[in-house]
C-alpha cells in the first residue's frame, strides 16, 4: 500500500507527528502534498530514473518530498544534514540530481549554489537566498495523482574506505506505487501493520530510520518523529504516544541505561511491543540490561544499505544465542577466505550474501562494485564484514569493514578525513582510525607526522582541528590528535595502520 490508499481509509488520522512541536501530518495531507511534489517534478521535466536530492533536518516535509519522488519513479538521495556544502555538493553532482530540496534552517545550503551547476531546480521550505520557495512552487500544482505512478527508490550514499562516498543504486522495479514498497511482505518479522505506532528517534537521512519510517507508512502505521534523540524524552514519547514499535542504535541504549533508575521507572512503557536495533554491534551486557528493563522485546538485524541480504534475530533466539545477529531472512550466507573459498562452520571469514541476481551497484564506481563481489560468483556480494556461522546457521560478527569507525551507530571512514588533513601545509603524513570510547563505542583519532622543523603540540593540534572543521562535518573531526616523528609505511608506500590502531586498542584493555 501507499499514502494514496490510506488517505481513502482514514484521511483525518495521524500519519506523521513531530514529537517536539506536536505538529501532525494527516493521511489526507500527506497524500495531497506528495501528489503536488510529484506533479511539480514531472512539470519540471523529471522522468522515471532521474535523481532528486534532499538536504534537510528532521521535518514533516521530509515525508511529503520522499513520497512525492517515489510517486513519479525517481531516485531520492537523502544527504546528511551535518555535511559541509563541499561534501554535500559532491553527492549532488555525483548522483546527477536535477532537483534539490532543503529548508531555511539549512543556511549552509547557500554555499552550494555555485557548486552544483547541473542541479537546476533548487527549492527551500521557507525563504533561503538563491532558492525557490517550496510552498509557492507547490501552490500552483494540483493535489491529484499523476496519471501514472511508477515506484521510485532511494539511492543513498555510504562512504567508502578509500576516497569519496559511493551511491548505492538498485534497479527500479517498474511497478506502480500502488503495489507498495518492494519486498515489504518478506521483511516484516516485527508485526508492523496499520495499527503500528512507530517512534523514530534518529536522523532521517540515515538509511534505517528513513527506510523503516517509509515502510511504516506504506503499511498504514503512524510515525512519531523526534527532531533529535534525547534519552528521557524517548521514554516520555513511548508513554505519551503509546508507542508500539521503535528503532535504536546501541549508543541510545547506553544513554538511556545511564539515566537515574528512579527516572527510568517513572514512565509507563507497557505499550512497547518491539524495539528494533542495528547499525553497530551491541555489547552483550548492554543488551541483557535492556532486556531486563524493557522485557524480551529487542529484535536485532544485520544488513546494509545495499540490501544484498539480511539477518534477523528475535529476543528469544538471542537469549539462546547471545551475541548473534541471527539467521538469514534474505539471501544465502557464505563465509569465505580472502581467495573466495568457503570456510567450515565456526571459522571466521568474509561474509557474502547470495541472491538470484545482483541487487545493487555502486553508482559511477564499477571498481567498488567489483570489490564487493565474490571473485567467482557475480551474485554473491559482501559488505566487507567478517564473521562466522554456528552449526544452527546463526551469524556472529567478529570484525567490521577495514578500519571503518562506528561511533554511536554512525559509519565514519578515515580516508576522507586523511585526505583533508594531508592538505594542511604543516602536515607530512597522517593516519586516522577509531579508538575506544565508553559511550560511543569508538571515536576518531588522528596521528600526524608534521613536516620537519614544525614543532608538534597543542598549538598545532588546535590549528589542525580548525582546518578539519572547515572541510568535514563536525562528527568526523578527530576528537584527539597525536604526533609521531614518522608513520609506519612499507617501502611500497602502504601505511601499516594496524600497528597504530592495535597500540591504542591494546592500551584500553585491562591489565
Amino acid at each position: 500500500m501507499y499514502p494514496g490508499y490510506w488517505a481513502t481509509v482514514k484521511p483525518d488520522a495521524e500519519a506523521v507527528t513531530n514529537t517536539a512541536s506536536g505538529d501532525v501530518l494527516t493521511w489526507a495531507q500527506l497524500d495531497a502534498r506528495s501528489n503536488q511534489v510529484a506533479q511539480l517534478l514531472y512539470a519540471r521535466g523529471l522522468r522515471p530514473g532521474d535523481h532528486v536530492a534532499l538536504y534537510m533536518q528532521n521535518h514533516l516535509e521530509y515525508f511529503t518530498i520522499a513520497w512525492g519522488t517515489f510517486r513519479c519513479g525517481l531516485y531520492l538521495t537523502c544527504i546528511n544534514r551535518y555535511l559541509t556544502a563541499e561534501e554535500a555538493a559532491y553527492i549532488i553532482n555525483d548522483s546527477g540530481s536535477q532537483a534539490l530540496f532543503t529548508s531555511a534552517s539549512m543556511t549552509q545550503a547557500t554555499a552550494l549554489l555555485t557548486q552544483i551547476p547541473g542541479c537546476q531546480h533548487r527549492l527551500s521550505l521557507g525563504q533561503l537566498e538563491g532558492f525557490e520557495e517550496l510552498d509557492a512552487a507547490l501552490a500552483a500544482q494540483p493535489t491529484s495523482a499523476l496519471a501514472k505512478q511508477p515506484m521510485g527508490d532511494s539511492m543513498l550514499y555510504s562512504s567508502g574506505t578509500t576516497g569519496h562516498p559511493k551511491g548505492i543504486k538498485r534497479p527500479l522495479t517498474g511497478k506502480s506505487v500502488e503495489e507498495g514498497i518492494p519486498g515489504l511482505e518478506r521483511t516484516n518479522p516485527y508485526g508492523m501493520d496499520e495499527h503500528t505506532r512507530y517512534l523514530s528517534p534518529a536522523p532521517l537521512y540515515h538509511a534505517a530510520p528513513f527506510g523503516y519510517c517509509m515502510r511504516t507508512l506504506a503499511l498504514g502505521g503512524s510515525v512519531y518523529m523526534m527532531e533529535r534523540f534525547d534519552p528521557e524524552a524517548s521514554l516520555q514519547h513511548i508513554q505519551d504516544y503509546r508507542i508500539s514499535h521503535s528503532q535504536w542504535v546501541p549508543t541510545m541504549f547506553i544513554r538511556m541505561l545511564k539515566l537515574d533508575p528512579a527516572l527510568r521507572s517513572r514512565y509507563d512503557l507497557s505499550s512497547h511491543q518491539c524495539a528494533i536495533h542495528a547499525a553497530a554491534p551491541c555489547p552483550v551486557e548492554v543488551k541483557h540490561q535492556m532486556m531486563d528493563w524493557w522485557g524480551p522485546i529487542l529484535w536485532e538485524y544485520y544488513a546494509g544499505t545495499e540490501r544484498n541480504g539480511h539477518t534477523v534475530i528475535s529476543p528469544q533466539e538471542w537469549l539462546a544465542h547471545p551475541g548473534s545477529v541471527g539467521k538469514a531472512m534474505s539471501g544465502v550466507i557464505h563465509i569465505c577466505d580472502e581467495q573466495g573459498h568457503e570456510l567450515p562452520t565456526g571459522e571466521a571469514g568474509m561474509i557474502y550474501f547470495e541472491q538470484p541476481s545482483r541487487t545493487f551497484e555502486y553508482h559511477n564506481a564499477p571498481d567498488k562494485t567489483s570489490n564487493a563481489t565474490h571473485p567467482e560468483h557475480d551474485n554473491w556480494t559482501s559488505l566487507g564484514d567478517v564473521g562466522y556461522l554456528d552449526t544452527e546457521g546463526y551469524l556472529y560478527l567478529t570484525d567490521r569493514k577495514a578500519f571503518m569507525i562506528i561511533s554511536g551507530g554512525v559509519n565514519i571512514y578515515p580516508q576522507e578525513i586523511e585526505d583533508v588533513l594531508i592538505l594542511h601545509d604543516k602536515v607530512a603524513d597522517v593516519a586516522v582510525f577509531g579508538v575506544p570510547n565508553a559511550e560511543f563505542g569508538e571515536e576518531v583519532k588522528a596521528v600526524v607526522q608534521p613536516l620537519p622543523e614544525i614543532p608538534p603540540g597543542p598549538e598545532l593540534a588546535a590549528e589542525l582541528d580548525a582546518f578539519a572543521r572547515e572541510h568535514v562535518a563536525g562528527y568526523k573531526v578527530p576528537r584527539s590528535i597525536d604526533f609521531m616523528e614518522a608513520l609506519p609505511r612499507l617501502p611500497t608506500g602502504k601505511l601499516y595502520k594496524r600497528l597504530l590502531k592495535d597500540q591504542y586498542w591494546s592500551e584500553s584493555k585491562p591489565s
